[in-house]
C-alpha cells in the first residue's frame, strides 16, 4: 500500500478525530448489531429487522439537508460537540430500558429513530470538516481512511457485541456504546480548526437548502454520483439492513446464535469494507475512478448474489468479505467525487444531499425488499435487486456510454453548469 494512502495521520487535527471516532464507531456497531439481533429475535420477521434500520436511516434522508445548511453557517467543531452529547445521552436511555425490561421492538425502535434524527443533523458536520483537517492533497487519503476507520468499528464492534452478548446481555453492549461517545467529545475539545461561521449570512434554511440542492444539480461531478447513488441504494445496499434476518435465518432461531452470527456476518463486511476503503485512492490513480466505479457496482451485485444463496455461516462471512470490499468501493469512490468537485461555498448542503440521497432511498428499498422476503423469501428477493441493478448498469453502458463520465478524475464541466452553480443563490452571495 503506497504511503500516501496514510498521509493524513501527519496531521495533529485529523489523527486526534479520527482515533476517537475510531474508538465510539466501535461503541456504535456493538449497540447497531445488538439492536438488530434483538429486534430479530423478539419478532422473528425480517419486516422488523428492516423496520429497525429504516428507523436509524430514514432521518439521513429528511434532516441532513438542515444539518448541511447548518454546518455551511455554524462553528463545525462546536455544533459537532452538542449533537455528539445528545446521542451520548440517547444510548443511555436505551440502556435502562434494556436494564429494567422495558426494551420492546417499538420502544428499542423509537430510541434508534431518534438517535437517527440527531445523527443525521451531525453527518454535514463532519464530513465538511474533513477539508478543515487535512491539506487538499490528503483529502482523497482523509477520505478513504474516514471510510476505513467507520468500518474497523464494523469490523470490531460486532465481534465485542457478539461475545458481550454471550456471556452477559444484550444491556452491556448498549451501556459500552454510551460510554464510546466521551471520545469523540475530548477529541472536539482539545482539536483546533479554523472559525466555519460565516458572518452576514442571514438567509434562512430552506433557502440554503434549495441553493445548495441548484449548486448540486447544476455540477455534473456532484448530480451524476448522487443519481447512481439513488439506483444503488435502492437495489443493493438493502442487504446490509437485512444481515440479522440473513443470520436468523442460517443458525434457525436463538437469541445468542442469532447475535453471534449476525455479529460475524457484520464483521465480515466490515474485514472487506476496510481493504476496500484503502484500496480506492491506489486504484483511482491506477484505473481511473470511473471504470473503477462502474468494476465496483458490477463486482458488488454478483457478490451479494453469491453471499444470498450461502447455506452456512463460514461460507456467507467469506461472501460477506468480498461484498464489504466492493461495496465500500462504490461508497468511497462517488463520495470523493462529490467532495473534490463540490464548490466550496457549497460544501456542507451539497454534502447533505449526497448523503440525504442515500437515507432516502435505501431505507425505501429495504422495507420493501424486507416485506418482499417475508413472501418469497431472503435469497430470492436480494439476487432479484442485483439483477436489476446490472440490467440498469449495462444498459446505461450500451445507450449512454458518456453518462458517467464526470466520474472521471478530468471529466469537463460544461461552460453553462460553471455559470449556473455561481448564479445557485444570488441572495446569499455572502456565503
Amino acid at each position: 500500500m503506497p504511503s500516501s494512502s496514510f498521509a493524513p495521520f501527519r496531521h495533529r487535527n485529523f489523527r486526534i478525530l479520527w482515533s476517537a471516532s475510531a474508538f465510539s464507531n466501535i461503541g456504535t456497531w456493538m449497540q447497531a448489531v445488538a439492536v438488530g439481533a434483538y429486534v430479530t429475535q423478539e419478532t422473528g420477521q425480517a419486516s422488523w429487522t428492516a423496520l429497525v434500520a429504516v428507523a436509524a436511516f430514514l432521518p439521513i434522508g429528511v434532516l441532513t439537508p438542515v444539518g448541511g445548511a447548518l454546518a455551511d453557517r455554524l462553528d463545525r467543531r462546536r455544533a459537532m460537540a452538542v449533537g455528539v452529547s445528545l446521542e451520548a445521552v440517547l444510548a443511555v436511555i436505551l440502556t435502562a430500558l434494556s436494564a429494567t425490561g422495558r426494551a420492546s421492538p417499538a420502544a428499542v425502535t423509537a430510541v434508534v429513530f431518534a438517535n437517527g434524527c440527531i445523527a443525521a443533523i451531525v453527518l454535514p458536520f463532519y464530513q465538511a470538516m474533513i477539508p478543515d483537517l487535512v491539506p487538499k492533497n490528503d483529502l482523497l487519503s482523509a477520505i478513504a481512511l474516514g471510510s476505513a476507520q467507520y468500518n474497523l468499528g464494523r469490523v470490531v464492534g460486532p465481534a465485542l457485541a457478539a461475545v458481550l452478548v454471550a456471556a452477559t446481555s444484550y444491556t452491556w453492549a448498549f451501556a459500552v456504546n454510551a460510554a464510546s461517545f466521551a471520545a469523540v467529545i475530548v477529541a472536539l475539545l482539545v482539536i483546533h480548526l479554523p472559525d466555519t461561521r460565516h458572518v452576514g449570512d442571514d438567509a434562512g434554511i430552506f433557502s440554503r437548502i434549495r441553493a445548495g440542492a441548484r449548486a448540486a444539480w447544476a455540477e455534473p461531478g456532484c448530480r451524476v454520483p448522487m443519481l447512481l447513488l439513488a439506483v444503488v441504494a435502492f437495489l443493493l445496499a438493502p442487504f446490509i439492513a437485512l444481515i440479522p434476518a440473513k443470520a436468523h435465518e442460517l443458525v434457525g432461531g436463538g437469541a445468542k446464535a442469532t447475535a453471534s452470527a449476525t455479529g460475524a456476518l457484520t464483521t465480515a463486511q466490515g474485514l472487506g469494507a476496510i481493504v476496500g476503503a484503502l484500496l480506492i485512492a491506489p486504484l483511482a490513480g491506477r484505473f481511473g475512478r470511473r471504470r473503477l466505479i462502474v468494476g465496483y457496482i458490477a463486482a458488488s451485485a454478483l457478490a451479494i448474489s453469491v453471499y444470498a444463496v450461502m447455506p452456512n455461516v463460514p461460507l456467507a462471512f467469506a461472501a460477506l468479505v468480498v461484498v464489504g470490499g466492493t461495496y465500500i468501493g462504490i461508497l468511497s469512490g462517488m463520495s470523493t467525487v462529490v467532495q473534490l468537485r463540490a464548490p466550496t461555498e457549497f460544501r456542507g448542503r451539497i454534502l447533505s444531499l449526497y448523503f440525504m440521497t442515500l437515507g432516502s432511498i435505501y431505507p425505501i428499498g429495504t422495507m420493501l425488499q424486507g416485506a418482499v422476503a417475508d413472501r418469497v423469501g431472503l435469497a430470492t428477493t436480494t439476487i432479484a435487486g442485483a439483477a436489476v441493478m446490472l440490467l440498469v448498469l449495462a444498459t446505461v453502458a450500451v445507450a449512454r456510454p458518456a453518462a458517467l463520465a464526470p466520474l472521471d478524475d478530468g471529466a469537463d464541466v460544461d461552460i453553462d453548469s460553471e455559470v449556473d452553480v455561481a448564479n445557485a443563490a444570488p441572495e446569499i452571495r455572502t456565503v
